[in-house]
């Protein structure tokens, strides 16, 4: 990711700042936050500040703050179960820089590890193992499988979460109401919520199924706009933990090597610490299928590494714990867990060596329920959660302009007599309450019985009344309805 873009998400400057920047540079050629600089977009102060939030590549092999001889290892076994042959094939694989993986390689073929085949394309030197360099990559492959780029160190990483921090984002009332435009709120309840979301604590949403609790909590993690760099792995121990996962964590750039920014204070600096992924904060969403052991250290006996568990990848982002009170363990189970991290801010992480090791618990956590809260959690627990927030069903008002969007959105003309016909057909004869997902259900409903019948699709009273047997679930309430002409 390139500096401009960084300033942006971080909200630091404009993107039409940023443009205005990249057409002087273009002219004068320079630096991009010079000419940021030059724009009064950004001071000075500000700019080292934002420079010094990026993870910065390592200048020595001890920079790194690893043991010398982990690296050797997991370099020497990257060159065996990866068929590597030269430093920039190491450099891409370890994500070091080239001037490292030199280094490396020449302390390998010092030792008897590494043999030159010949000439590559340009300066590089192909190279391959020998007998004794494979035996030592055969022992390194039995201590743990991870073929990754080369973990960072724990601290590296508590350092960089607390650059980063979930706090040290502020959400202001503009940027929370686009977030949550396609909603359908009360008056007066983004004033409610945003205070919750700023404090970075926990936050209860509870009230009947189907109103958007789920919808609304993502977009709330949505809402935040800055940056965050998650590492491919991070040693603990001499033990390696997998981090960054693709499946939960948004890359900023398809690039897997970011361009980097360049420093106009003091020094220049070299390409980014490629083993740390810029990414949108994250945003982990895990209902019923959320167990105890999926709040540890996963470790995979054939593998021999671990997985971070799911509140350590949604470090520094958000952590939705959706249908709270259905998942397979008991909710007081649950909340026991959380009590440390929710009250210090700290949790704490044990790998199979039985080493104990400590780590932010710094994460917005959305616990969100349709079940009453004084039967899930007694007032301790309660008590440490310190914002909680009920969305109850909508108002006639609500749901009438919900339809409207759900329309707008399906390209289905509202008939005038709609709402007129459902309260008296099913809400008011049946005393159901309305429900924010219902205009949804009906509507798709209606789109699957006219494309069956091959027909336009046309809200009209047969097809509403075939959505609302569909959406009853009570025979008596769908007999009635299918007696209705």
């Amino acid at each position: 990711m390139k500096l401009g873009e960084f300033l942006v998400a971080k909200r630091m400057v404009t993107q039409d700042q940023v443009d205005r920047a990249l057409a002087l540079q273009r002219d004068q050629g320079g630096q991009i936050g010079e000419k940021l600089i030059a724009l009064g977009a950004i001071t000075p102060d500000q700019l080292f500040d934002a420079l010094n939030y990026f993870p910065q590549p390592p200048r020595t092999l001890e920079d790194t703050g690893l043991n010398g001889s982990f690296i050797l290892a997991h370099a020497i076994k990257l060159f065996h179960s990866l068929g590597l042959e030269t430093a920039a094939d190491l450099a891409d694989a370890l994500k070091l820089p080239a001037v490292l993986c030199n280094q490396l390689l020449d302390t390998m073929r010092e030792r008897g590890l590494l043999q030159v085949l010949g000439a590559a394309e340009g300066p590089e030197i192909r190279s391959t193992l020998t007998g004794k360099g494979r035996e030592m990559a055969l022992e390194a492959v039995e201590q743990n499988q991870y073929t990754g780029p080369l973990p960072v160190t724990l601290d590296d990483w508590i350092s960089q979460v607390r650059k980063q921090s979930i706090l040290a984002e502020s959400i202001n009332r503009d940027v929370l109401a686009a977030n949550l435009g396609h909603m359908v709120l009360p008056e007066g309840f983004i004033d409610e919520i945003g205070p919750a979301v700023n404090s970075g604590r926990s936050i209860l949403i509870y009230g009947p199924p189907g109103n958007g609790k789920t919808t609304m909590a993502e977009a709330i993690g949505m809402a935040f706009a800055s940056v965050v760099f998650i590492p491919y792995a991070i040693e603990v121990d001499g033990q390696i933990i997998k981090m960054f996962d693709a499946t939960m964590h948004k890359r900023l750039t398809g690039d897997e090597d970011q361009d980097a920014p360049r420093s106009l204070i003091k020094r220049r600096t070299e390409t980014l610490d490629a083993r740390w992924v810029a990414c949108k904060r994250p945003v982990i969403v895990v209902g019923g299928e959320l167990s105890l052991d999926m709040l540890d250290m996963s470790f995979n006996p054939v593998s021999r590494f671990y997985e971070a568990p799911l509140h350590m990848k949604a470090t520094n982002g958000v952590m939705l714990i959706d249908d709270f009170g259905r998942q397979r363990v008991e909710p007081k189970d649950l909340l026991n867990r959380w009590i440390v991290p929710l009250e210090k801010r700290v949790d704490y992480l044990t790998l199979q060596t039985g080493k104990t090791f400590q780590i932010p618990f710094d994460e917005l956590l959305v616990f969100s329920t349709n079940l009453i809260p004084e039967n899930l959690m007694d007032d301790a627990f309660l008590r440490r959660i310190p914002y909680k927030i009920e969305i109850s069903h909508p108002s006639a008002w609500m749901y009438e302009e919900i339809f409207r969007l759900v329309c707008r959105n399906y390209g289905m003309a509202l008939p005038d007599d709609l709402f007129a016909f459902l309260y008296d057909v099913y809400y008011g004869r049946n005393g159901k309450p309305l429900a924010a997902h219902h205009p949804k259900f009906i509507c798709e409903r209606v789109q699957d019985i006219c494309r069956y019948m091959g027909v336009p699709v046309a809200l009209n009273r047969e097809f509403v009344l075939y959505a609302l047997r569909n959406l009853s679930s009570n025979s008596e309430d769908a007999r009635r309805l299918a007696a209705i002409t």
